[in-house]
């Protein structure tokens, strides 16, 4: 496999990072994951925003310009025969080498990483389970992609153990929050509604798509707070994310949800622009 790291395509048994970096002693940073299809990223302004922001919240200097970022993701594409068909590619930025503790470096140098793999089937449908483990909504990491995500982790290995595919994650206000992989969308008699990023959501790309194509088709579709049992009388459930789109959830916690082709279908269209 070829990557790109700070300017260099290189084969990945070549790339080098110190031990010292902080993106591996702290989780410091921050990654995306993006969609290629026929060797053109999908979304890519979008992601490069949030990376942007997701930098300016953790204070950490972008080491390229975003247009950088462009074309090393198109030499990574071609570099790895991913020219034609779907890749899924990551972009992930550490704030490099400090000193000891956690006070960031004055003088920060970080690394940049860009990397494409084989894009993963995308299931019909998907079970979900709620975890214990919970999204801290006044953290400002709930709301970005950073290095740092070990409450992801071990909520999709608590649903696994219980036998679900995806992570239902509620916040420390019992409020849904969303699932581990991605945002959440629940169809509530004729309203389309997904938990407000002051849940403690990740602004996600595909959310947003939604959220404007279902306004923009005249959808009853809005961002309003959801306990876990007003889950239970949903019409339809969804999870989306940029490398899924947008999939139904089969069952939650055991109990078979609505998987009805027409709303899937719907929802399904709102993905196109």
């Amino acid at each position: 496999m070829m990557l790109w790291m700070n300017g260099a395509l290189l084969p990945a048994d070549q790339a080098r990072i110190d031990p010292r970096d902080r993106g591996f002693t702290l989780g410091d940073g921050l990654f995306e994951t993006l969609v290629a299809l026929d060797g053109h990223p999908i979304d890519l302004p979008q992601h490069l925003e949030r990376l942007a922001h997701g930098a300016m919240v953790l204070e950490l200097p972008l080491p390229v310009e975003a247009t950088e970022i462009a074309t090393a993701i198109g030499q990574v594409l071609e570099a790895n025969g991913f020219s034609s068909g779907r890749a899924a590619l990551r972009v992930t930025v550490s704030r490099g080498v400090g000193s000891r503790g956690l006070l960031m470096p004055l003088d920060p140098r970080p690394n940049i990483v860009i990397t494409a793999g084989a894009f993963p089937p995308v299931p019909t449908h998907l079970d979900a389970a709620t975890v214990p483990i919970r999204r801290n909504e006044g953290s400002p990491l709930s709301r970005i992609k950073s290095l740092n995500y070990l409450d992801n982790v071990l909520a999709q290995q608590q649903a696994q153990a219980a036998g679900a595919h995806e992570a239902l994650m509620l916040n420390n206000r019992d409020r849904v929050a969303g699932f581990a992989r991605g945002n959440l969308f629940a169809l509530i008699g004729e309203k389309w509604v997904t938990p407000p990023l002051v849940d403690g959501v990740l602004d996600g790309i595909t959310r947003a798509r939604i959220l404007k194509n279902g306004k923009k088709a005249g959808l009853d579709v809005s961002e309003s707070t959801l306990e876990r049992a007003d889950l239970d009388t949903v019409s339809a459930l969804f999870i989306s994310n940029s490398l899924l789109g947008c999939v139904p959830i089969a069952r939650l916690d055991g109990a078979e949800m609505r998987l009805d082709p027409q709303i899937i279908d719907q929802i399904g269209a709102l993905l196109i622009d």
